[in-house]
């Protein structure tokens, strides 16, 4: 007889694979048969192949069906009415990182909001000479409320450690400030909405260098979908600030032959450090 799966792994399993949030008011078994299911539903047993329903029956006498869950709750903004436009005045108006972490803080247009534990805002020394952009938070952002300090982050503080950096000599933020569920990708759509607060983290940072770490990075700030492998270890201007591109070290954990290349990009970031004014 074939062992029953252990619900609390299942439900775990749910959760990793980004699906953390109930479509409908009670569950629904799939196991059982379509009949059960559809009387557990309050609807009607589906029809067989090749009948046709049967119309004698009055619609009043008919079982009703499922009732829909609004898409959003009464006096919220649902997060597809918000425009980028919407973001970019938002974040126009933050005259400081304070004023911009509380505007992101009341943000509602995202739905990445309401999955994720809390905000990511930054982390490290906003007087810095470099500010690094990362894609999206990851579990541990996610519990702890900073950027980079799960396995990834643990190796990029070896990496800036190498040339005499610690987090009071960067500053690090991310495209998009809440976990994705599943810690799977942000979407374009993600991106673009969120993107004006990053633009304006950076504005009001004003660093020296940008370091942009990853393909998401690099794409949101350039409007480029060329890959990373393409344009790591370019230089490219971003708003008069100049923006190197490099291999994420989640990527390194899992390509540790590409170490080599990300150290070529921090020694040449060090010298262009050196150079800026």
């Amino acid at each position: 007889m074939r062992e029953a799966p252990d619900p609390h792994a299942l439900l775990k399993w749910y959760i990793e694979v980004g699906a953390d949030e109930a479509m409908a008011e009670a569950p629904l078994d799939r196991f059982r048969a379509p009949v059960e299911r559809a009387a557990a539903l309050g609807g009607a047993a589906p029809t067989p192949v090749g009948r046709s329903p049967d119309r004698s029956l009055p619609p009043s006498s008919l079982p009703a069906g499922p009732r829909l869950v609004p898409a959003a709750p009464p006096g919220r903004i649902a997060p597809a009415a918000v425009a980028v436009e919407d973001t970019r005045a938002l974040a126009a108006g933050c005259m400081d990182l304070a004023a911009l972490r509380a505007a992101m803080e009341s943000f509602e247009g995202s739905s990445l909001r309401e999955t994720a534990t809390r905000l990511v805002f930054a982390d490290g020394n906003p007087a810095a000479p470099l500010m690094l952009i990362g894609e999206a938070p990851g579990a541990d952002e996610d519990r702890q409320g900073k950027p980079f300090v799960g396995q990834s982050g643990q190796l990029l503080d070896r990496m800036l450690g190498a040339i005499g950096l610690d987090r009071t000599g960067v500053y690090i933020a991310n495209v998009v400030p809440w976990r994705p569920p599943g810690n799977r990708k942000p979407t374009p759509a993600e991106i673009s909405l969120l993107l004006p607060f990053l633009e304006r983290h950076i504005e009001l940072v004003a660093p020296r260098a940008l370091l942009m770490v990853g393909a998401v990075a690099a794409g949101a700030l350039l409007g480029t979908t060329e890959g990373i492998t393409r344009i790591r270890g370019r230089w490219f201007d971003w708003r008069g600030i100049p923006a190197l591109a490099t291999y994420h070290p989640a990527y390194l954990l899992r390509q540790p032959a590409a170490k080599r290349d990300v150290w070529r990009d921090f020694l040449d970031l060090t010298k262009r450090l050196d150079s800026i004014p």
